[in-house]
């Protein structure tokens, strides 16, 4: 047998067979997973089928006094879910919140991330840490407190809010957003400076090579190579838009023009509240589905503008 003939046995011998995949170390893999899976599995999917199971229930009774009992009620709570006027105004309300302060947060973000990276910034670790300082702040407090100096009454700053009514009808939603914009904005911030600081250097070499500035830098090459961080911060932004609970919460003390079914979560929360456990579900449940869809649509979206 030649030497080329060995080499070729030899490598055929070595050869997995085809439809036959190795992987190493499978283990280590269900060690480190499985615990994951445990908790993904008891704090995530069985609540999410326990709810919808929830959702598919009514309450019936045997005459006026009779002892109520849950039973299959198929498609009914959805039918009152989207036969409830206040919900679906409430998911409107959401909407017209999301469209407006999610391009000025993530703008924000943006730009106070363009100047972390910038060269020209001094004191970069200071503003970063005053950037940043608003998320560690809990929304609670971060309400309270920004209630209290909408407050006509109790704000330091008595001639702007006695000449603005921040917690009007008009104006409380918006007040709402400026609460969350504080908090949030340096949280994706991070996001975003920390995929600046992933571009290569020799990138900006070459521009600089090539004449371009600061601004041009920013705007062809930083903007550009941070967007799969835009698309991700925009993700959790729309998510978290729908989910909007504690601030308007905290607001029904400080403004009558927040009622209990001002937000989708607020709905569901006083819906549970009566209790009508099976209604809230069915809230939770298409709440999900929206947040799911508007984020996929999202996605979808973005991908299609990157391969373009």
């Amino acid at each position: 047998m030649t030497a080329t003939q060995l080499l070729v046995t030899e490598s055929g011998r070595g050869r997995k067979q085809p439809g036959r995949r190795f992987t190493p170390h499978k283990g280590a893999i269900t060690f480190f997973a499985g615990p994951f899976g445990v908790l993904f599995l008891l704090f995530y999917l069985i609540p999410i089928g326990y709810a919808i199971y929830q959702s598919l229930l009514v309450v019936e009774r045997e005459g006026t006094y009779g002892q109520p009992q849950q039973v299959f009620g198929g498609l009914t709570q959805y039918a009152n879910v989207f036969a409830n006027a206040p919900f679906w105004e409430s998911v409107g309300r959401v909407l017209l919140f999301g469209v407006i302060q999610v391009p000025v947060m993530l703008g924000l973000a943006l730009l106070f991330a363009l100047l972390l990276d910038s060269p020209v910034l001094k004191g970069k670790k200071f503003f970063r840490l005053a950037f940043f300082a608003p998320y560690a702040v809990p929304g609670v407090i971060a309400a309270i407190m920004w209630g209290f100096l909408y407050s006509p009454n109790l704000s330091p700053f008595t001639d702007v809010t006695r000449s603005i009514d921040f917690l009007s009808p008009e104006m409380v939603l918006w007040s709402i957003a400026n609460v969350v914009t504080w908090v949030f904005v340096g949280y994706n911030m991070l996001i975003i400076y920390s995929a600046l600081l992933a571009i290569p250097a020799e990138v900006y070499e070459a521009a600089r090579l090539d004449g371009a500035g600061q601004i041009r830098i920013a705007w062809s090459i930083k903007i550009p190579m941070v967007a799969p961080a835009l698309v991700l911060t925009t993700v959790f932004s729309i998510i978290g838009t729908f989910q909007l609970l504690a601030e308007p919460q905290v607001f029904r003390s400080f403004s009558a023009a927040v009622s209990s079914t001002f937000t989708p979560n607020m709905t569901i929360y006083a819906t549970n509240s009566i209790p009508n456990t099976n209604l809230a579900a069915a809230f939770s449940v298409v709440l999900a589905l929206a947040t799911f869809i508007l984020s996929f649509t999202f996605l979808k979206i973005s991908q299609r503008k990157a391969e373009q």
